[in-house]
């Protein structure tokens, strides 16, 4: 059986759409911080279920584009930072110094918009 024209075609924009749309799925977590950011964040612990790093930003510092698995944020040092998710949304928030914070997967960027420097331990949740 031959398939119309138009179906072949609508066919072949779906694949095509399809294979960006895993692609860039997979572009977006392969942008580790670790990789992206090297001039502010620092390995500290890896083993194969979870990895810790420390991140070191600056006041008027802005990281680069990078994804984090789920992971937990321990603040030593607190400041105020916007974040700039992939999705196009931009929240502030000032973190304080022992905060606890639990985040799902993201790709995102910040920036410190404060006056103090932003001092996190990050330890990331591999897959098991």
């Amino acid at each position: 059986m031959r398939l119309p024209k138009q179906c072949v075609s609508l066919l072949l924009v779906i694949a095509v759409v399809g294979k960006l749309l895993v692609s860039s799925s997979i572009t977006a977590f392969a942008q580790d911080t670790l990789r992206f950011n090297a001039d502010s964040v620092y390995l500290k612990f890896e083993i194969d279920r979870v990895r810790v790093l420390e991140s070191i930003l600056p006041p008027g510092g802005k990281e680069k584009t990078h994804s984090h698995p789920s992971y937990v944020v321990y603040v030593i040092k607190g400041g105020k930072i916007r974040i700039h998710g992939a999705d196009g949304k931009i929240s502030k928030t000032e973190l304080k110094a022992g905060d606890v914070i639990y985040r799902e997967p993201v790709t995102h960027w910040g920036e410190n918009i404060g006056t103090t420097e932003i001092d996190e331990i990050l330890v990331e949740l591999k897959n098991p």
